[in-house]
């Protein structure tokens, strides 16, 4: 019996808008719950670390994918019995298995037609910039004059809203006419053509309602610092986040002014657990990078509430999200158990 494989080149995508068409479906097929394209002259003003063309000169456009975070994943965090689920399925699971897999298989479905495509998800451990855009000291060089240092981050956000796939919150949260903030965002970079699709100017989604800065557990998003940038001639502005402190407080952790003798993070000695963690120290890391103690209180949950509570989701529920009141942890007082809490008890030692 012959062995069998993939077929190459049985589809002619030289015609733009029946290629897009394709791509897209293609897209759907392989698990993405919504797609667009942008053309590569969208991100002609980008930074040099953040330029696409920097990676893969002849491209010529750029497919954004959406997908979901299951609102079930932030339910186990609202009820404060289950928090590591949204770490593990909403977050670790989307980023290194879901995401990385659909990606891959529209690549490899362009590159059977003969057209290059670069896959890229949420990994970019390996940038030469930081959380705030600026290159990283005596970490790596360019292998040619004029060229940027490995490794170029295309931001995902930015991205998906040249993409015309939604738009960025005040939070600086992608957020979709599907799901608002509740999605994370994979990409491809191809040399094949495409036709774009508009800059999203459907319902508008952010409001400036502030639910965001009102819920975050560590006050990350200030009102009078912003960030305004111009994207594809549309100008775009968010809070300045900090994100040093939301590194903390995005684990259940609260910075203090002391050395703490039993820190609740060994990599923050001045840190104690927040009153949004039911943990003494911070769990270990799902997924290499899913720590997320805090259940994005504002930027996604607070932000999916106030949306939902709007109509202007494509993805409604028969049931709103918050059901019972909010809840915090008193780290002043002892712990109370419920009845039926078994614990171990400690051996007897007998004296003779």
């Amino acid at each position: 019996m012959a062995t069998m494989s993939r077929a190459f080149n049985t589809v002619d995508l030289q015609d733009p808008v029946k290629a897009a068409e394709y791509v897209k479906r293609k897209a759907l097929e392989f698990g993405a719950d919504a797609v667009g394209i942008g053309n590569i002259e969208r991100w002609a003003d980008a930074p040099i670390q953040m330029d696409p063309k920097q990676i893969m000169p002849e491209c010529k456009s750029i497919v954004g994918m959406v997908f979901r975070v299951e609102r079930g994943s932030l339910r186990g965090i609202e009820e404060g019995t289950y928090f590591s689920n949204y770490s593990a399925m909403g977050y670790g699971g989307l980023t290194y298995l879901y995401i990385p897999m659909t990606v891959i298989n529209l690549t490899k479905a362009i590159e059977d037609e003969g057209y290059e495509a670069i896959p890229m998800g949420h990994q970019s451990d390996w940038r030469a910039i930081d959380n705030e855009g600026f290159a990283r000291p005596n970490y790596s060089r360019p292998v040619r004059p004029g060229q940027a240092m490995p490794d170029i981050m295309i931001h995902l956000r930015i991205a998906a809203y040249l993409c015309g796939l939604g738009e960025i919150g005040f939070s600086k949260m992608f957020l979709s006419p599907q799901f608002g903030p509740r999605n994370r965002i994979g990409i491809i970079m191809t040399d094949l053509e495409l036709a774009p699709d508009p800059i999203y100017n459907g319902p508008q989604l952010c409001n400036r309602c502030m639910a965001c800065v009102k819920a975050c557990p560590g006050q990350c998003l200030p009102t009078d610092k912003t960030i305004k940038t111009n994207l594809a001639g549309h100008e775009v502005e968010w809070s300045d986040i900090d994100t040093k402190r939301c590194g903390i407080i995005f684990r259940g952790g609260v910075p203090t002014d002391t050395v703490q003798e039993d820190p609740y993070m060994t990599d923050v000695p001045t840190s104690v657990p927040g009153d949004y963690s039911p943990f003494r120290h911070k769990p270990r890391t799902v997924y290499n990078t899913g720590q997320a103690v805090c259940g994005a209180r504002g930027c996604t949950r607070a932000c999916m509430i106030s949306l939902e509570s709007r109509g202007v989701l494509q993805n409604s529920f028969k049931q709103k999200f918050r059901r019972r009141p909010t809840w915090s942890v008193d780290w002043s007082k002892e712990a109370e158990y419920a009845p039926g809490t078994v614990f171990r008890k400690p051996p007897k030692v007998e004296i003779d």
